[in-house]
């Protein structure tokens, strides 16, 4: 009941005209920043900040968080529409959502993944408004070792839940691996793969590969195969979005199941990007249409947007009871507190509740005014279908090479875009997956940094990965999805074979 009390309170708090506004001008530009291919979140909010210096910070607050809600709704747009994810936690929404738009279904995979975004971070907001002690007090428990644990969990998950060749899966992670670790070593400070360019000291940005695998990628399939979108035809109307609606209740396992993972690894935090493909994964792996995943299947676009948005609301509770931001915008978002003159952590509940139980409850306004606007701007994104190819095409190119660029604002990171999208094309080509080597130059650094932590920790000791029943139990769990490929054909050969089944003989009249 003092939550319910300390929530309405913090409605009373944010129902006026101005943060109201704020709220709408927030989810806009966040859809915008979200639609644009390499600047992201986390940048958008870092750009906008300054503007927030002059307000309150409950205003500047939701405004911020709004952009973040907004974003989060537009990665799934050029995902779906034209197979380049907006965002990094986009990614595996392209797998599905793109056949879907692809075959004609276009509004359908926009509302279902708005509307699973909706209900993700719904369920992520319902949790940080009554669970947070408890979710602080667990969130305390996870050091370096904790940390590889998980980050083990996700890339494991990959290769056992995979429906294609495990040997192909660990090929295409092994070479994300291999990007991940150029530039400069964390730990000793030491040059790795630079080849005395200096250019290739920060590494490979993820941003920039991921244009190139899959935005310029996807062009030079699109141009072999005769410069056409198959899914032009497209239409969006009230009648597609309530049909679609009816729809999304036949999948609550799923969405139930992302939403967990989501705030797990938002909380842990582990990010949306792997909450993504490890609700992705997890979804092929235990639905009956399992097969029909990559071909268009609608909850294969469900779960990966419910996980991502999961996670990116739900990082936002260790920034605010820890001060540890769980997502690089949450982080951007403690930095703003910081100059608000805000000292993120338990007393914050405490000495600032308007400002706390405000953007709580700016969360649940804005992600239904977030869901409302996405909504009713479907039509004006899904008509970008109907542009002939050999025009929206190079339109798609300057908009890469521009979210390229403003990455570092290098040209030689354009040069990458291209080269990225060479190696997407090939990919495509010989049938390896692009989704495990994205995943490996996403979280290869993070994950080596919390190995070679732990590893100074325990003077080398590999069992520091069972010290605890936590960090064990997550250890044991992604060794046995890592060897679950070996592990089930060895239980089909033990199994003894099933009675064939003899002929019933009809009885003579």
């Amino acid at each position: 009941m003092d939550e319910l009390s300390a929530l309405f309170h913090g409605f009373s708090v944010i129902m006026t005209p101005i943060n109201i506004g704020l709220m709408f001008v927030g989810i806009i530009l966040g859809v915008l920043i979200g639609v644009l291919p390499g600047l992201g979140g986390a940048n958008g909010v870092a750009i906008l900040l300054p503007l927030t210096f002059s307000m309150s910070p409950t205003s500047a607050i939701i405004m911020l968080s709004c952009i973040y809600w907004g974003a989060l709704f537009g990665g799934a747009i050029t995902s779906i529409l034209f197979n380049i994810p907006g965002e990094p936690w986009s990614v595996a929404t392209t797998f599905d959502g793109y056949p879907m738009a692809q075959n004609g279904h276009a509004g359908a995979a926009l509302t279902a993944a708005f509307t699973s975004s909706f209900i993700g971070a719904l369920v992520a907001v319902i949790m940080i408004t009554f669970l947070a002690p408890l979710v602080a007090k667990f969130a305390l428990k996870f050091g370096p070792p904790e940390f590889f644990a998980v980050y083990l969990l996700t890339f494991c998950s990959f290769v056992g839940m995979g429906k294609g060749s495990p040997f192909k899966i660990l090929a295409s992670m092994a070479i994300g691996f291999a990007l991940a670790a150029v530039g400069l070593d964390t730990v000793t400070g030491q040059l790795r793969l630079t080849f005395d360019i200096p250019d290739l000291l920060r590494g490979f940005d993820f941003l920039i590969a991921v244009i190139g695998l899959f935005g310029i990628g996807e062009i030079l399939l699109s141009m072999e195969e005769g410069l056409a979108f198959s899914g032009k035809n497209a239409k969006i109307n009230a009648k597609v979005v309530f049909e679609t609606w009816k729809k999304l209740p036949r999948y609550w396992v799923t969405s139930i199941r992302s939403s967990l993972i989501g705030i797990w690894m938002g909380i842990t935090p582990g990010g949306a990007t792997p909450a993504s493909f490890m609700s992705y994964g997890l979804a092929k792996k235990m639905s009956k249409n399992g097969a029909n995943f990559g071909k268009g299947e609608i909850e294969g676009v469900i779960a990966p947007e419910t996980a991502a948005h999961a996670a990116g609301t739900s990082a936002l509770l260790p920034m605010l009871a820890l001060g540890i931001p769980g997502s690089p915008t949450a982080a951007v978002l403690l930095g703003g507190l910081l100059i608000w003159g805000l000292q993120p952590g338990p007393l914050l509940f405490v000495e600032q509740k308007d400002f706390v139980w405000g953007l709580i409850a700016s969360m649940y306004l804005g992600n239904l005014v977030g869901l409302i606007v996405v909504l009713t701007t479907v039509p004006l994104f899904a008509s970008i279908l109907r542009i002939p190819f050999s025009i929206i095409a190079p339109v798609i190119v300057v908009i890469c090479a521009i979210g390229a660029f403003t990455v570092h604002n290098a040209m030689l990171d354009i040069w990458f875009m291209l080269l990225f999208g060479v190696i997407g094309y090939l990919f495509k080509k010989l049938d390896y997956p692009l989704a495990p080597l994205v995943l490996a130059l996403v979280l290869g650094d993070k994950a080596e940094d919390s190995f070679r932590q732990a590893m100074l920790v325990s003077q080398g000791d590999l069992s520091i990965l069972w010290s605890n029943a936590l960090v064990g139990g997550i250890t044991s769990l992604a060794l046995v999805l890592l060897f679950w490929p070996l592990l089930s054909r060895l239980l089909a050969k033990v199994r003894p074979p099933k009675p064939k089944e003899l002929p019933v003989e009809q009885p003579v009249d």
